[in-house]
């Protein structure tokens, strides 16, 4: 086997970036729309789905297990071997008469398993590309891949399974064969990265685990003792305060009839629209946002970032009073509202850098990682309760005046003027 300094990056960052994101966007996105699908309340489908993010929430608390016991190596194919048999175990269970709590404790499971493997790829990097050329060179590759896979399953995979659906008549076997492909060719992916994958010699378990565990509680203290942990803090929970309502219900506003306030559109249309031209905004606002950041700083472009974040979630206010039937038109304001929001989020992926700049610093971020989480996590949960509640146009104003508290927050932060700045 060829050490990593001999194997070409691009036989595996490639595709471990591709195999991150496809288990994220099975549990927050798939299981979104496929419940939409099966017939499950928007109060049940937002506040079960939105338990998923859980594991991205408290991951840092198990982070020293992945340092401590084995190679980083292994727990990537162990835990993509478990996420295949995930994906399987989510296709056989749709046609059992309690498929809902089944699927849900599959995907709990397949969401634990893809925050742990996210922690072993991020520690992985940085043993395979060792060093610190190799690993700014392939920081757009991963980016790139992650999001080209954010764009095959939102996207491609939603379209396949509305046109099983349209073509059968049936969604429960249409999802059940769209999770038995995923779950098949990411058993592929699993068994290619088993003989692919470099084996560094940096890469292996720790002695003396006691000491480690108390640098990892001194670790969590320092965090908790930072200048204005309470501002960022509470910049971390509430900066996509609306946003996190928002995008629990957008794809059953967009999927309900329109006798029920929703768009009506059809499960491939969906795809389109919102899985690939959104996903595809998303991603340009996400490059312009960081094109912005290196130009003038983090400091002089937060306030404009956080406007074009926020503002265009007027949007929905808008398709939900005009219910627009021209695919065009809806797909142009989804546009815009991805695209502010990738733009804006891309400040907030900033400032968690700098909060975490220091002596631990990878662990530091992980905290904020899980805050974020934590931040979409709360919100979601009660999102299909105020929909079912107020109903779509009603709950789309209140996600706008839910953006608020970000700009208070926004007020509150403290960044240093040149930072970002390139």
């Amino acid at each position: 086997m060829k050490s990593a300094q001999q194997r070409n990056p691009w036989t595996w960052v490639p595709s471990i970036s591709f195999s991150q994101a496809v288990p994220y966007v099975a549990v927050m996105m798939l299981s979104t729309v496929m419940y939409k699908n099966l017939g499950i309340s928007n109060t049940d489908l937002a506040f079960y789905t939105a338990w998923l993010y859980l594991p991205w929430v408290i991951k840092p608390l198990w982070s020293p297990l992945v340092e401590l016991v084995g190679t980083k190596r292994r727990w990537i194919v162990l835990l993509q071997l478990l996420t295949g048999a995930c994906l399987a175990s989510v296709a056989l269970t749709l046609h059992l008469p309690q498929f809902f709590a089944m699927s849900l404790a599959v995907l709990w499971l397949m969401a634990f398993s893809s925050a742990t493997h996210d922690i072993a790829s991020d520690g992985y990097y940085m043993l395979g590309l060792p060093s610190q050329g190799q690993q700014a060179a392939f920081v757009g590759v991963r980016s790139a891949f992650y999001k080209l896979a954010m764009i095959a399953g939102q996207g491609g995979i939603v379209y396949m399974a509305g046109e099983l659906i349209k073509s059968s008549g049936d969604p429960a076997w249409a999802w059940s064969v769209v999770f038995g492909v995923m779950a098949a060719l990411f058993l592929l992916l699993c068994a290619y990265h088993h003989f692919v994958l470099p084996r560094p010699d940096s890469d292996r378990g720790h002695a003396g685990g006691g000491a480690l565990w108390t640098d990892f509680l001194n670790t969590f203290r320092s965090f908790f003792q930072k200048p204005g942990i309470a501002a960022i803090l509470g910049f971390l929970l509430l900066y996509r305060l609306g946003e996190a309502q928002l995008l629990k219900m957008a794809a059953p506003f967009l999927l309900d009839p329109r006798d029920q306030g929703g768009l009506g559109l059809t499960t491939s249309q969906f795809g389109l629209v919102y899985g690939t031209i959104g996903v595809c905004a998303l991603v340009l606002g996400g490059l312009a946002g960081g094109v912005v950041i290196s130009r003038f700083g983090l400091k002089r472009a937060l306030w404009p970032m956080v406007f074009i974040m926020h503002v265009p979630d007027l949007v929905f206010v808008y398709l939900a009073t005009a219910l627009p039937t021209d695919i065009v038109l809806i797909s142009a304001c989804l546009a815009v509202e991805q695209f502010g929001y990738g733009f804006g989020f891309a400040a907030f992926m900033l400032y968690m850098i700098l909060v975490a700049d220091g002596e631990h610093k990878t662990a530091h971020y992980a905290i904020c990682t899980g805050f974020m989480a934590l931040g979409m996590m709360l919100p979601g949960m009660v999102s299909g309760w105020i929909q079912d509640h107020l109903g779509y146009q009603q709950f789309f104003i209140w996600a706008c005046i839910s953006t608020l508290p970000a700009f208070f927050m926004t007020a509150r932060v403290r960044i240093p003027i040149e930072f970002g700045k390139k």
